[in-house]
């Protein structure tokens, strides 16, 4: 009994500090939805996180932006710009890591040691020729530079990711398939590429968060206002009027982190898999 008791309070005092980290991280998307009903003297004049009164006519205003573009119109570039550059990259990425995981050739050493050194280059080194390159290619103002490097499988982070997936899975199966007159495509699509569901999400997850939220490249390559993204949308609220009314920051940046927010639970399943099994090797 004693035993019992003492693993009750074990795991009530788990689940209250869970409880508490988890609030603590909750707290600030909190702030920004209930400072979306604040005035500016109460969002930067007081500490409460309540406001005096709940109105959406920040919300209202703040979607309406510059008025000749909307946010509905940043949301659709957003997306055109986000879904086909995660699903080319998880495409390609797959297939890449396909050929490293299950195929013997020439130079397979090196050019793995190569991928895993692009690793570790930043993206200021590479943003000046990539420009230069694009411009000459006429791929300025266009979607182009996200979907092109996607197609060829330029991430060797999620290539490398899918690499120690696959390399948990037993080569028996690919065996099998080939005796049973399967070819190497299709040992890929119908056998293996089933399998890496779990890291396919995750690598798919993370390629639409971090595209989604990526700032720097948006505003490098995309110049016209109408094909803007909700990054740089953001930014532009900023700048529009001389006096910034915040409530209609925080509610338009409220509204923008919340497809992140549902969609990150929605999928936290694969997620949480995918990652927990690419550290499996063979």
């Amino acid at each position: 009994m004693k035993k019992k008791t003492k693993k009750r309070i074990n795991l009530i005092i788990t689940y209250v500090i869970i409880t508490f980290i988890g609030v603590l991280m909750l707290y600030p998307i909190l702030w920004m939805f209930f400072a979306a009903f604040k005035t500016n003297e109460e969002i930067f004049g007081s500490l409460k996180l309540l406001p005096e009164s709940f109105s959406l006519d920040s919300f209202i205003e703040g979607w309406r932006s510059t008025g000749r573009t909307t946010y509905t119109d940043y949301f659709i570039n957003t997306f055109k710009m986000t879904v086909p550059t995660t699903l080319l990259t998880v495409m390609t990425c797959s297939l890449v890591a396909y050929g490293f995981a299950r195929f013997r050739f020439p130079g397979k050493k090196l050019l793995f040691m190569l991928l895993i050194a692009t690793l570790m280059l930043p993206n200021a080194v590479i943003i000046i020729p990539r420009y230069s390159l694009y411009n000459s290619l006429g791929w300025l103002d266009t979607y182009l530079p996200f979907y092109i490097p996607a197609l060829l499988g330029t991430y060797p982070f999620f290539i490398f990711m899918l690499i120690q997936f696959m390399r948990g899975l037993p080569r028996d199966l690919d065996e099998s398939a080939y005796m049973d007159g399967c070819g190497t495509f299709r040992v890929y699509w119908n056998i293996l590429l089933p399998l890496q569901k779990p890291a396919l999400f995750s690598a798919g997850l993370f390629q639409f968060l971090w595209t989604y939220n990526d700032y720097m490249n948006p505003l490098i390559f995309i110049s016209s206002v109408k094909k803007y993204v909700i990054s740089l949308a953001l930014r532009l609220s900023l700048d529009a009027e001389s006096v910034v009314v915040w409530s209609r920051v925080m509610a338009m940046a409220f509204v923008a982190v919340l497809p992140l927010i549902i969609l990150f639970f929605a999928a936290q399943k694969y997620f949480v898999e995918g990652i927990a099994t690419t550290g499996m090797k063979g």
